[in-house]
């Protein structure tokens, strides 16, 4: 039997590379390469992170491309800068070249392609907007039909958004901020016959990055794994840090750690609100996962990168 074929479409913040990693471990998988999104990112540093990142963990065959897309509402450019750190860490730095290759399509055309040329329906894993993935359908419409789901870390449904008021002048916070920097695409995408699987703020909000898991990192530090993740959490361990793309991924490998509820859904695309997404009956009916076993999945990661 076959492994499932997954392609992976982020934008570059530092869960979003540790999700990456994590889809490597996952033997049962078949990778069929990265996308990066220029959303909570400078594209080049997170490019060319991600290219060292696969290169650090032996996955340097497994191809990079550079989205081209923009969106509506930009992330702000303290969140984006630490694209610039992850990509100057010393462990990712410790040779000359890069051998990870980079792609000449953009990624939109590298999902047409692979969506096209692929043997089975694909899953995409998504932990930044949908921009990328709406544009590619735009370029090819018949690329919808190969779509297995989507697996999207991304939205609100009972509880507030992350687009901070003092930030965004103009919102009412409801959003979320990977459906709020191109709200159009998402409801492109819910437009669509495509299933969905929502990892929403829900619940990430209850699974945080703990200083006890980073130590448990610490105590492995001698595979590269758990090195790169312990430095990349370190960073980030003052602010409130959430599991938000490492945990969906997870759902790939363990959807049984989670339990979930389907609910009729539609997406505001413009306005003080736009890019919320509310519980509508009639609309879009969407995986929405509720709750994870935490032990189970801070067990899980401290496994995998173990290596």
């Amino acid at each position: 039997m076959s492994k499932p074929l997954v392609l992976m479409d982020h934008d570059g913040g530092v869960d979003d590379y540790l999700a990456t990693v994590l889809l490597m471990t996952m033997d049962h998988i078949q990778p069929l390469g990265i996308v990066v999104t220029p959303a909570d990112c400078y594209i080049q540093p997170a490019v060319n992170a991600t290219r060292k990142i696969l290169d650090l963990i032996g996955c340097s065959h497994i191809p990079v491309a550079e989205s081209t897309v923009r969106g509506i509402n930009p992330f702000p450019a303290l969140y984006r800068r630490d694209s610039f750190i992850v990509d100057h860490l010393p462990i990712l730095n410790q040779n000359d070249t890069i051998q990870t290759p980079l792609l000449k399509e953009s990624g939109q055309e590298f999902i047409v392609r692979s969506l096209q040329t692929a043997d089975q329906s694909v899953t995409l894993m998504v932990t930044g907007p949908l921009t990328t993935v709406a544009t590619a359908l735009n370029l090819a419409p018949d690329i919808e039909a190969k779509i297995e789901q989507i697996v999207w870390m991304g939205g609100a449904i009972h509880v507030p958004g992350n687009v901070e008021k003092s930030l965004e002048p103009g919102q009412d916070g409801s959003a979320e901020w990977n459906a709020y920097w191109d709200p159009l695409a998402v409801h492109q995408i819910w437009q669509t016959q495509i299933p969905i699987v929502l990892c929403p703020l829900d619940l990430t909000n209850t699974v945080p990055v703990t200083s006890e898991f980073v130590y448990q990192l610490g105590k492995q530090r001698r595979y590269p794994i758990s090195d790169f993740a312990g430095q990349c959490y370190a960073l980030v361990i003052p602010q409130d840090y959430y599991f938000w793309d490492v945990l969906a991924t997870t759902y790939l490998a363990h959807p049984e750690f989670f339990t979930w509820q389907d609910w009729e859904t539609s997406v505001i695309p413009q306005g003080s609100s736009q890019g919320r997404i509310q519980v509508e009956a009639g609309g879009k009916r969407i995986r929405v996962l509720d709750t994870v076993d935490k032990k189970k999945y801070y067990s899980y990661l401290v496994h995998q990168w173990a290596r």
